[in-house]
């Protein structure tokens, strides 16, 4: 039986609709989340979908586009009842523990910039997660979740450890830098972090141990790789 075939992995997205106090409809960037999500299903993975608050997932409208003109694992999510039923009534952050997963995933979206880092309950679970030596991971703005995450040392999850996440470039290209709460890019290197990219909107993933994360939504199927790689070598049966 595969490492991973009986492991269960938490998705972790965005509860929040707005950009800032302007309007404009955000969540989570639809392709973050139906990438890793089939290739973690198709790995034999059982993966759970949570978000800040619970219920009905916002989704970036920018993310989904007509029938039958989405990328194939939009395409296969929005197809698929369960999955939507997942993202309709995704489970609140309350009473989810960190011993009942091998990994947390967060996808990005432009939502993730307001809740995320301002989650304590989220902060707790990660924090508690990775001192169980779980695999934490995360695209494109998903890092923001990471930025509010201390160690019991007092250091910051991200200081001194490999990084990526959407650049500072990416955002101004798409027009985002005044919208957002701040930059992320250059909020993880403020926290120590080791930031590292590619190119703008290539795909980019790195791996420090059993942190992952990558730039963008082009980096989405890499990132779920790498985390399946990193699930499997710290699963006790990997040094058996």
């Amino acid at each position: 039986m595969n490492a991973v075939s009986t492991q269960r992995l938490l998705m972790i997205v965005t509860s929040h609709a707005t950009l800032g106090e302007g309007g404009r409809p955000t969540g989570v960037w639809f392709e973050e989340l139906a990438t890793p999500y089939y290739h973690f299903i198709d790995a034999g993975l059982d993966v759970r979908i949570a978000s800040v608050t619970g219920g009905k997932v916002p989704i970036d409208p920018h993310s989904l586009a007509e029938a039958g003109k989405n990328p194939a694992s939009v395409e296969r999510f929005l197809a698929d009842a369960g999955a939507m039923r997942q993202i309709s009534e995704a489970l609140p952050l309350d009473g989810l523990r960190a011993d009942d997963y091998a990994a947390i995933f967060l996808p990005g979206g432009h939502g993730t910039m307001w809740d995320l880092p301002a989650s304590e309950k989220l902060a707790t679970l990660l924090a508690q997660a990775w001192s169980q030596g779980k695999v934490l991971a995360a695209v494109c703005h998903g890092p923001a979740g990471l930025t509010g995450v201390t160690l019991a040392d007092g250091s910051a999850l991200v200081a001194g450890r490999r990084v990526s996440a959407f650049t500072n470039s990416e955002e101004e290209a798409a027009g985002l830098t005044e919208a957002v709460p701040f930059l992320l890019e250059t909020r993880l290197r403020d926290l120590g972090a080791r930031y590292e990219s590619g190119a703008d909107f290539a795909p980019f993933a790195v791996r420090d141990g059993k942190l992952v994360t990558g730039q963008n939504p082009a980096s989405s199927e890499a990132v779920a790789q790498l985390v399946l790689d990193a699930t499997r070598d710290a699963s006790p049966s990997a040094s058996a």
